[in-house]
């Protein structure tokens, strides 16, 4: 697996890069935002791991100039910026998960085998729908009356969770134990945020919605419209 290390701080990429490579994982390091989205874009990454101070161009514009142009790779972002608010930025500007420093090299370990695992998930020979909405497992495209929805790797991962688990309520523990496979601190709104993501490209422009909230509950994926 190609992983794309983006990290000023010399110590800290070091030491990621040299326990990566312990594990297997082929890394390229960028020192600065602006080179980092050049490589990024450059080439094919099955990872990238993104800092938010950087030089030239933070992290989070880095985020949002990468998904511009590939709205596959999953981005992992790594910073001491740690806060709900810093989180929901972050993920908001495109991340997939967002690991806080310090950490403990275990914990980004099974947050990389997370993220890919959720993309592996996804090859098989399965097409999932519900009405006008279709997942293609395999080519890694939804589509709704037709029409292409991009959505990053980790809504990808969300609505495939949702559509295998249409017409049954899911909890937030459920999302986050199945899809981020971790857990948020207990007044997190990450799961809300990422619930509203998927409307907005789901639900936001069809008469019939397909995403409910069930107060107190959780999350169902159904065929119903909204009273």
């Amino acid at each position: 697996m190609k992983i794309l290390l983006i990290e000023d701080e010399p110590k800290v990429a070091s030491f990621i890069k040299k326990g990566l490579e312990e594990q297997t994982y082929d890394i390229d390091q960028a020192y600065d935002g602006t080179f980092g989205v050049k490589m990024a874009l450059q080439n094919d990454y099955d990872l990238i791991i993104l800092d938010i101070i950087l030089p030239n161009m933070n992290g989070l514009d880095a985020c949002r100039e990468i998904r511009r142009h590939n709205t596959s790779v999953a981005i992992l972002m790594l910073t001491a910026l740690g806060s709900t608010d810093d989180k929901i930025t972050g993920l908001d500007a495109g991340a997939d998960d967002y690991l806080t420093k310090p950490f403990e090299f275990k914990e980004l370990l099974a947050r990389i085998r997370a993220l890919m695992r959720r993309g592996s998930e996804a090859i098989s020979s399965e097409k999932l729908t519900i009405a006008d909405l279709e997942m293609d497992v395999v080519r890694k495209t939804v589509t709704r009356a037709g029409k292409p929805i991009t959505l990053t790797a980790r809504e990808f991962a969300l609505l495939y969770y949702l559509l295998r688990n249409q017409g049954r309520v899911v909890s937030r523990v459920d999302i986050t134990e199945q899809v981020w496979e971790t857990s948020f601190d207990t007044g997190s709104n990450v799961i809300d945020v990422y619930i509203n993501f998927l409307r907005k490209k789901i639900d936001k422009e069809h008469d019939l919605k397909l995403i409910h909230t069930l107060v107190g509950m959780g999350y169902v994926l159904k065929v119903q419209n909204e009273v």
